[in-house]
């Protein structure tokens, strides 16, 4: 064993207690003949294994772990990790103190490991009630780039971006939703790697940095959501994007059912964008190579595959200020100007966040505080007189689409019971007298809170979810919405 990892198994000696808790590092590299070394703050097993050969495994090998027992090490973790398959390299966060920070990040050999770790280890009890959190990492290497001037052609941001900053593979450019020889004011740009993307982001972000004599916006684009190959393979919903506004569904719907008459089932189109549901996943497939690249009124479309997003996770996305593309499941607030977005293939008509958060930094520009100068004139008004992007809770946004619907206020009813370690968890039950009476009476999560804050939100969050994917908020807020300036819809389910 080289002298680095003896090092290594030394330091740990002094914060694991005790001959035995050193010999099991020692034993797990002697068992697997993986090195391990400790450098920034992280501690590697592996990365290579032995006998590898060739570059690294591609991205979507790795996945992200928390909420590990900051006690537990590698000769623990490493064994239930390899039930998924090979490792190629686990990197555990540590504590200069010599404890684990609680997360680590494990590389396997292929992609269908790594998701198959996240099926049978996520919310995985590793000790006695602690459980594990386990998701894809991806190493992003895009960024946002906004503020460009809405004239400037791909090949023009490409070249300019190639100038300033190194590493550089492409730009990603939307065209404008209502005039097409312009752009929307923003590019994505991909890089060689992340260390590429974030030595970039470093020398673009102070605000000063212009291109074309314009201050650019600079930030990570928020990462596509992977799915898995198997759910993918089930998909017959295609995406198409690049839409001219005034195309209608009903000419989408002929233009896609010309290669097979009758294979459209409907089509739901949202500003300059619409998803395509066909009855064959077949016919879907078939459809989505022939008319890519394909002009309709004038405009080349791009159609992809939508991904179908899980309903609970995707609005916790809402309200954490991100979302996925290429879905349905989605609440739509159209807006007459086109907000800046961050994420790729995002359709770009569409406000990213349900708080009306637009901008690539959303918590600095939207929730900040202003000085209260003396003798600022202030006019009363109600709640329900703002925009739906003012609120930027569940309760608030709840509350605000009863009384757009002309619902009465939502009621909460307050449980607790005991865990079994004694704390007080708390679940709201929630009921809209409007729809009492209906199939659905009240709605209640089946998860328990330890803060009030928290069940209510939770209660809200779980309502919204069960409204959207129901009858009474897409039928309610499609009347509600009428002869208003702003339009709300649901997308079809």
């Amino acid at each position: 064993m080289n002298e680095e990892n003896l090092d290594v198994t030394n330091g740990c000696s002094k914060v694991r207690t005790g001959t035995q808790n050193e010999a099991a590092l020692l034993a797990l590299m002697e068992k697997t003949g993986y090195n391990m070394v400790q450098e920034n703050g992280q501690r590697k097993f592996g990365g290579p294994p032995p006998g590898w050969e060739g570059p690294p495994p591609p991205r979507g090998c790795e996945v992200f772990v928390g909420k590990i027992p900051r006690d537990m090490y590698e000769d623990e973790l490493v064994p239930v990790f390899e039930r998924a398959g090979k490792i190629y390299e686990f990197r555990l966060m540590m504590e200069f103190s010599g404890e684990n920070r609680g997360y680590a990040f494990v590389m396997y050999t292929t992609k269908e490991e790594a998701q198959l770790a996240i099926r049978i280890l996520n919310n995985y009890e590793i000790r006695p009630g602690k459980f594990i959190g386990v998701c894809v990492s991806l190493d992003n290497c895009r960024l946002f780039i906004g503020a460009i001037p809405k004239e400037k052609k791909k090949e023009e941001i490409l070249d300019e971006m190639k100038k300033v900053t190194e590493g550089v593979v492409d730009v990603i450019v939307y065209p404008s939703a209502t005039d097409k020889t312009k752009n929307r004011g923003f590019a994505f740009v991909e890089y060689e790697s992340h260390r590429a993307a974030a030595m970039a982001r470093r020398k673009l972000i102070p605000g000063t940095f212009q291109l074309w004599g314009h201050t650019i916006q600079v930030d990570w684009a928020d990462p596509e959501k992977e799915v898995d190959e198997e759910t993918m393979q089930r998909v017959k919903v295609l995406y198409v994007r690049n839409l001219m506004i005034s195309t209608t569904e009903e000419t989408i719907k002929a233009e896609f059912n010309k290669f097979k008459p009758g294979a459209v089932e409907r089509v739901k189109k949202l500003r300059d964008y619409a998803f395509v549901h066909f009855f064959n996943r077949e016919d879907a497939v078939a459809a989505m190579s022939v008319m890519n690249g394909k002009c309709i009124d004038g405009a080349s479309i791009e159609v992809t595959l939508a991904k179908p997003v899980n309903k609970e996770s995707t609005w916790r996305q809402h309200l954490n200020g991100q979302i996925s593309p290429n879905s349905e499941n989605l609440l739509v607030f159209a807006n007459k100007e086109e907000g800046h977005q961050k994420t790729l293939g995002k359709p770009p008509s569409l406000p990213a966040r349900l708080n009306g958060q637009h901008s690539p930094s959303p918590p600095e520009i939207e929730r900040c505080t202003y000085p209260f100068f003396p003798g600022t004139k202030l006019t009363p008004i109600s709640m329900y007189s703002l925009k739906s992007n003012h609120f930027n809770s569940a309760v608030m946004h709840l509350d605000y689409y009863c009384n757009k619907n002309n619902w009465a206020p939502p009621e909460y009813y307050l449980y607790s019971t005991t865990s079994q370690d004694g704390k007080v968890l708390l679940v709201y039950k929630i009921v809209i007298p409007a729809i009492a009476n209906g199939s659905q009476s009240y709605f209640m999560p089946d998860k328990l809170c330890t803060t009030l804050e928290d069940a209510k939100e939770l209660a809200a969050q779980f309502t919204l979810l069960h409204l959207v994917s129901s009858c009474y908020l897409r039928e309610g807020l499609t009347r509600s919405s009428r002869g208003q300036k702003t339009t709300i819809s649901v997308a079809a389910q």
